[in-house]
């Protein structure tokens, strides 16, 4: 019988049962859950839509994951609360506790070239290169404003500060002290302002003069260089000639040490045969005149040339050695040797008649002896 027929009774169960639809595991099957969780319309489903949407973004809002190379800083009202290290992490949700990350292992880098006064009045051109990180995230964010700006003012200071009390050879020469000094004051001054900031590494590659003065620092560098040079080979020729001149000291020392004793004992030895000889002269007077006279007269003409002269009125010259043994070769006469005077020869026949007239021809007269002198 159909269903509200006229003139049917309604009072029994006479409704046909719904067609259920077969279950399956499809996108429908969802779909329907869905409708029966939230509902098929309505105030109530919107509500539960609502409330599932808040439901995911407290949950996306209050979890947090920090990468390896960053640091969270979590606020809470916009006040400092703790710093989150690497990792997932939950907090309140916004507006309860915010996250700011901060990348804290990247290392960053400053360069610039700074015109400094050095203590002797010279004026270079430096360089200074710079690596830095982040050391504390809070510092970083609320220690001070603009906290890399920061470090490069004090970067800038702290090497106007040493070179200043440097002069311009070391400058120029031996910067690795300086270097050090300039890192020691920039990080004490990042400290001191709160920068958060660490300085890794920092150099000064280069320093120069300016270029409108470059021409006489070269040339004043050249000098320098000439200077040492001369210093050096100074210093050389010292070591060289003090030991040659020393040696030479000795030797003359040597020398003059070896001729006072060979003339200390020749006197001694001349005192010696002096008083051996007056001895002798005390026992034999005539004998030892006459010997002393022989020695006398062999000594001189030792020393002096022979002329021997003939009845042809010809010179004879004797060549005689001298004292060491060497024969005495006589040079060129440039003026004409006068030719001594000869005597006629005397014969056996006017030997008599002649010595009457020339008595002692060419026999040479006896010396006075010592007495006869002093006498």
């Amino acid at each position: 019988m159909a269903w509200n027929t006229p003139g049917s009774d309604n009072s029994g169960d006479n409704r046909p049962s719904r067609q259920r639809k077969p279950s399956g595991r499809g996108l429908d099957s969802l779909i329907d859950s869905a409708r029966g969780l939230f509902g098929n319309g309505g105030s109530g489903g919107i509500l539960r839509w609502l409330g599932l949407l808040v439901a995911l973004w407290l949950v996306f809002n209050c979890f947090v994951l920090v990468t390896e190379q960053e640091r969270g800083v979590v606020l809470r009202f916009g006040t400092f609360s703790r710093v989150l290290q690497p990792g997932p992490h939950f907090k309140l949700p916004w507006p309860i506790e915010s996250v700011k990350k901060v990348n804290a292992t990247q290392s960053k880098a400053y360069s610039e070239n700074v015109p400094v006064l050095t203590r002797d009045g010279n004026m270079v051109n430096v360089e200074i290169n710079v690596q830095y990180r982040i050391e504390s995230p809070r510092q970083f964010l609320f220690g001070s404003r603009e906290p890399e700006e920061v470090l490069k003012q004090a970067a800038q200071s702290a090497v106007r500060e040493q070179i200043g009390r440097s002069d311009l050879d070391t400058v120029l020469g031996s910067r690795s002290v300086l270097t050090t000094q300039v890192r020691q004051r920039l990080q004490a001054s990042l400290k001191d302002y709160e920068t958060g900031l660490t300085v890794t590494e920092l150099n000064l590659p280069n320093a120069r003069p300016p270029d409108e003065v470059k021409d006489a620092f070269d040339e004043a560098q050249r000098a320098n260089a000439d200077k040492s040079t001369a210093i050096n080979e100074a210093q050389a020729y010292a070591k060289k000639i003090v030991p040659e001149a020393r040696g030479d000291a000795q030797r003359i020392r040597t020398t003059a040490e070896g001729y006072k004793t060979s003339i200390v004992a020749r006197a001694q030895g001349d005192a010696a045969r002096f008083s051996l000889l007056v001895e002798q002269y005390k026992g034999a007077p005539d004998v030892t005149r006459k010997r002393l006279w022989l020695d006398t007269v062999q000594d001189v003409l030792s020393q002096n040339r022979k002329i021997v002269g003939g009845d042809s009125k010809q010179i004879l010259y004797v060549p005689m050695s001298d004292r060491s043994g060497v024969p005495v070769t006589p040079g060129p006469i440039s003026v004409p040797l006068n030719q001594p005077e000869l005597l006629p020869s005397v014969t056996a026949t006017d030997s008599s008649s002649s010595s009457s007239s020339v008595p002692n021809v060419g026999r040479p007269t006896r010396p006075k002896t010592r007495d006869e002198v002093m006498r």
